[in-house]
C-alpha cells in the first residue's frame, strides 16, 4: 500500500513539475504542432529557437498557440527565435505549432521547444536569493509548492 500510494505521489509530482523540452523535425512543406491538456489558472512559459547546423542559408519559421477555444494566445512570423507565456483561462488542450517559411523543399528544419507549466515556471534560484533560502529550507519551499500543486489536482481529478 505504501509503494502504491508513493508511485501514486510520484506520478502526480511528474504531472504537476510541467516541464518539457521538444526537439521537433520541421519539413517546409508540414506543420508540427505540440498539446497539453491543462487546467485553468495555469502557467505556461515557452521558448523556442531553430537549431542551426550548417543550413545553406537561414531558416525563419511561424509559430502560433492556441487555447481550446482556438483563441490566439500567440503568432509570430518570420522568427528564428520567440518566447510566450499565459495564464490559462479554461481547461483544456492548448496547441502550439510551428511551420518553416522561405527554405528549399527538402530542407528539414530541427526546432528546439521548451514549455514549462504550473510550478516548474518557478524561478527557483531567485526565490532563494530574495528569500534568502539556502539547502534544506529551498527544497522544503519546493517540496511545500509541490504538495500544493499536487492537491490542487487531485481535487480537479475528484471534480471529473
Amino acid at each position: 500500500m505504501a509503494q502504491r500510494s508513493v508511485a501514486l505521489a510520484l506520478a502526480l509530482w511528474c504531472l504537476v513539475a510541467g516541464g518539457e523540452a521538444v526537439w521537433l523535425e520541421l519539413s517546409t512543406t508540414k506543420t508540427k504542432c505540440f498539446s497539453e491538456e491543462i487546467q485553468s489558472n495555469i502557467v505556461v512559459i515557452g521558448d523556442y529557437y531553430i537549431l542551426f547546423e550548417g543550413y545553406p542559408t537561414r531558416a525563419v519559421l511561424s509559430a502560433k498557440v492556441t487555447s481550446p477555444y482556438g483563441n490566439v494566445l500567440h503568432h509570430k512570423d518570420k522568427v528564428i527565435q520567440g518566447q510566450f507565456s499565459f495564464n490559462t483561462a479554461e481547461a483544456g488542450i492548448y496547441l502550439a505549432c510551428f511551420w518553416v517559411d522561405n527554405v528549399d523543399k527538402e530542407m528539414v528544419v530541427n526546432l528546439n521547444l521548451d514549455w514549462k507549466t504550473g510550478i516548474a515556471t518557478k524561478d527557483w534560484d531567485a526565490l532563494a536569493k530574495t528569500e534568502r533560502l539556502e539547502g534544506a529550507a529551498l527544497e522544503l519551499a519546493k517540496l511545500e509548492t509541490a504538495a500544493q500543486a499536487i492537491h490542487e489536482n487531485l481535487l480537479y481529478l475528484r471534480s471529473k
